[in-house]
């Protein structure tokens, strides 16, 4: 595979994975697909969660993604650091996106670690406060420029559900500021992050809401459609206008929509973010190892048919497989596989990988 990345690169930059699909995208995309073979194509559909115990089964797989977490950076120096990515990226034909969640206050992956930086990152609330829009870019860009320097590709942030109440799980996590600003918000880092290198995964698609914590439980979401609409779409539709590599889609059930399956496996939540709102980057599921997804059989079968790109995994060896045996069955289609595929390598190429 390692010939084809300068086809890969020459060609798919033609594409971007704004808001406007791009033209000829089948026709641009498909010769590195196809020269790909059937376990090659499956290994880019998994972001994995990183195992130290096990990474050298993970990577023979050659997965197209690879996710940290700060146990991964615990007592670890700048140099151990860019020491560890280079080797995982030396080891795989097609380079993976290094992904950590960076979004500052409760979730800090690399800055958790003061070898990497002089203190934890504060929420997007304490920077708006402190400075409004122009403060959250400013700690973007700081955050943005430490993780390119380690190696690491993408942020799994910003979190664009729109909360306004202290009550609710997602809020601390949010801007909580109403919908117009977090929009603004979002744009604004989302194109702050790009300038640096980085992609952004805008997050929890369609919008959290008032739910519950999807790690330890289902989540069920009574709103209209027209609701989702009018509010937490649009900083998603926001950050997709600026350049977003990626969105993650939720466990939340959205009745309106599916009310049998959550959204990160439901057809019809994928084709209102493919459809309704134009993207054409990379779709991803939020971690199918959280409890909302414990009761559901073929689980990565599905979020593959769903229309998702890529899937967070922590059991890569069991998700693997059981894509491979779809695929190979013919329930996966081959033309589901190489779009996917195709998307994944076009951003890929688009921030140099």
């Amino acid at each position: 595979m390692k010939k084809l990345i300068p086809v890969i690169l020459s060609v798919l930059l033609l594409s971007s994975c704004g808001s406007v699909p791009p033209q000829n995208e089948d026709k641009a995309a498909r010769t590195p697909a196809d020269g790909m073979t059937t376990e090659e194509k499956i290994g880019q559909l998994f972001m994995v969660r990183c195992d130290s115990s096990n990474m050298d089964s993970v990577l023979e797989k050659q997965p197209g993604g690879i996710v940290m977490f700060a146990v991964d950076f615990e007592n670890l120096s700048e140099n151990d650091v860019k020491k560890k990515i280079k080797g995982y990226k030396k080891s795989c034909d097609i380079e993976p996106i290094i992904a950590v969640d960076e979004e500052g206050g409760t979730v800090v992956r690399v800055s958790s670690n003061p070898m990497l930086a002089p203190e934890k990152y504060k929420s997007p609330q304490f920077y708006y406060n402190e400075g409004g829009i122009e403060g959250t870019v400013q700690n973007t860009v700081e955050k943005s420029q430490l993780l390119s320097e380690l190696g690491i590709t993408m942020n799994l942030a910003p979190v664009a559900d729109v909360s306004t109440d202290p009550s609710d799980f997602i809020y601390d996590r949010s801007l909580g500021q109403d919908a117009q600003t977090t929009a603004e918000y979002i744009a604004a880092v989302t194109s702050a992050a790009k300038n640096e290198g980085i992609m952004s995964c805008l997050k929890h698609f369609p919008g959290y809401g008032n739910n519950a914590d999807t790690h330890t439980g289902i989540a069920i979401d009574n709103r209209s459609l027209d609701s989702f609409r009018a509010n937490d779409f649009l900083p998603f539709e926001s950050g997709i206008a600026a350049g977003a590599a990626s969105v993650l889609v939720s466990h939340n059930i959205i009745t309106a929509a599916a009310p049998e399956e959550p959204a990160s496996i439901s057809p019809q939540i994928h084709s209102i973010l493919r459809d309704e709102l134009g993207f054409s980057g990379i779709i991803m599921t939020d971690d199918m190892s959280m409890q909302a997804m414990a009761e559901y059989e073929t689980p990565y079968t599905r979020a593959v048919l769903a229309g998702n790109d890529m899937i967070i995994v922590s059991d890569f060896e069991t998700a693997y497989s059981e894509v491979l045996a779809a695929v190979k069955s013919g329930e996966i289609p081959p033309q589901t596989l190489d779009k996917a595929v195709e998307r994944i390598l076009r951003v890929k190429a688009e921030y140099g990988i």
